[in-house]
């Protein structure tokens, strides 16, 4: 199997665990649009970028980092958990039920691979910093990844740590920002308007690209690119919110709505075809 393909599967594969999780959360429902928006980048981050290790494993200091700075978009790390054989099918149907490992966001449980705790919005790419400068000083030569939503980029915290991390030269650093143009309560225009992402990032001295999130050749060459310039990387990553079905997609309601018997038939219906 090819790399498009095999991400191509493992997406599917996703979309399909994420449906059947949202249905057995029932009526605690599930943060269901935001999760899909960033389907093929942790797909490509998970079944192809990333150097991945069992706990048990003596390289296991090597591996590299992920962090979801999104917390509440967990469908999506959960699912791709599963996919590599980390979280078990009887776990996944726990999501959300009480005393589950599975919390609406992500809780710190590295035997179930989730590393950091992330629900407050603005955390994560300030771990993500102190995570790359331990890299450099332990000479441990592992990758820091961070995705966040752009409705994130809100929070002060992340232009204080996107403004630190040029000054440590933290080219190990890769931020993701999933700019699916939506947050709760409305769309990003209407609330915060971010405008050019791109340039704002840039004048703090990353290394910046923009295109498609859900072009996975783009983000397979994007991601295999070796970066010879010492800046941190940030991907301004346009993306669908609820990408997939025809019920979800850019339809704000579904960032956190239950998913019925009768819609998921539907999406079973859709993703199928």
């Amino acid at each position: 199997m090819n790399t498009i393909k095999k991400i191509e599967q493992f997406s599917t594969n996703l979309r399909i665990t994420m449906l059947n999780m949202a249905l057995e959360a029932g009526a605690a429902s599930s943060h269901f649009g935001g999760a899909l928006s960033m389907v093929e980048i942790i797909s490509t981050l998970f079944s192809h970028k990333m150097k991945l290790k069992k706990i048990d494993d003596s390289d296991w200091d090597k591996r590299d980092r992920f962090i979801l700075s999104k917390g509440h978009a967990c469908l999506a790390y959960y699912a791709a958990l599963h996919e590599i054989g980390v979280i078990s099918k009887n776990e996944l149907k726990t999501f959300e039920k009480d005393n589950s490992s599975l919390a609406g966001h992500p809780v710190k449980n590295k035997n179930i691979g989730i590393e950091f705790s992330n629900g407050s919005l603005g955390m994560g790419l300030s771990i993500g910093i102190g995570l790359a400068i331990s890299s450099k000083k332990r000479k441990k030569l592992f990758n820091t990844y961070v995705i966040l939503g752009d409705g994130e980029c809100n929070e002060g915290s992340v232009w204080e740590a996107a403004m630190s991390a040029p000054k440590f030269e933290l080219d190990n650093l890769n931020a993701i920002v999933d700019r699916n143009n939506f947050q709760q309560t409305g769309s990003n225009t209407e609330i915060m308007n971010l405008s050019n992402l791109s340039q704002k990032w840039e004048s703090f001295g990353w290394d910046v690209e923009e295109f498609d999130g859900h072009d996975l050749n783009k983000l397979i060459n994007y991601f295999d690119k070796n970066n010879n310039n010492k800046k941190p990387k940030v991907l301004i990553a346009n993306t669908i919110k609820g990408k997939g079905f025809s019920f979800s997609e850019n339809n704000n309601m579904w960032h956190h709505s239950v998913m019925t018997k009768t819609i998921y038939e539907q999406a079973i219906k859709e993703i199928k075809k």
